[in-house]
């Protein structure tokens, strides 16, 4: 019998990406920063990097939010692209894979425009088939996953799971609102739940869904 995989709750990546969001402030998503071997940054955030005391590897995109002192002074550490088939991430995500940096955390996904987080939130989706990927925001980490995985918890920690294929059938196993056997059709019908203990289950069909785990240090009211 295969067990299924488990995700703990902090898990340090080789490789960060930095987008051009809201730039982290929580511990939790900044050791991340601290931890990695190779980070990346999607265009204009490299100025946010450099802000923190840090400075890129790479920068990705289409160049048109880094500024031309930034373009002179990293001009050899630039992979200018651009083509407007999609945004920065996902450039930046391509260049990942194709150069084997595939265990990813991303970081400044989110703030700022909806539109952009939302955008942000699927390529997330559509690439974890291809590397193992993460993501840290100030309040906590979302995992994509593709088959039935074991996450690490801690008791009263706020979980939420967003199904992005209707059909899938899911069932929670160690969180405190029960789902047996059913989809999630609507994306909040699996949110604001929480874990019970140490460790649930997301037990699904063939699909694709998003988990939220808030960090546990973070306080937050309904």
């Amino acid at each position: 019998m295969t067990h299924p995989p488990f995700l703990p709750l902090i898990s340090p990546c080789r490789t960060v990406i930095v987008a051009a969001g809201d730039f982290p402030l929580h511990e939790t998503a900044l050791s991340m920063l601290q931890q990695a071997e190779t980070l990346v940054c999607c265009d204009g955030a490299a100025s946010n990097l450099l802000q923190y005391g840090m400075e890129p590897h790479q920068i990705v995109g289409d160049m048109d939010s880094l500024s031309p002192t930034l373009r002179q002074r990293f001009h050899e550490r630039i992979l200018h692209i651009p083509s407007q088939d999609c945004n920065d991430l996902a450039k930046a995500l391509r260049f990942c894979i194709r150069n084997q940096l595939k265990d990813i955390c991303l970081l400044g996904i989110s703030g700022k425009r909806e539109d952009h987080s939302l955008a942000n939130l699927s390529i997330l989706l559509e690439y974890s088939l291809d590397a193992n990927i993460q993501a840290f925001t100030d309040y906590g980490v979302f995992n994509p996953i593709r088959q039935t995985t074991v996450f690490e918890s801690v008791p009263q920690q706020q979980v939420s799971v967003f199904s992005f294929t209707p059909a899938t059938l899911f069932t929670f196993h160690g969180l405190k609102y029960p789902v047996t056997d059913a989809p999630l059709v609507e994306l909040w019908q699996g949110s604001l739940n929480e874990a019970c203990g140490k460790e649930f289950t997301i037990q699904m069909s063939e699909g694709k869904a998003l988990v939220f785990r808030v960090f546990p240090s973070v306080k937050t009211t309904p």
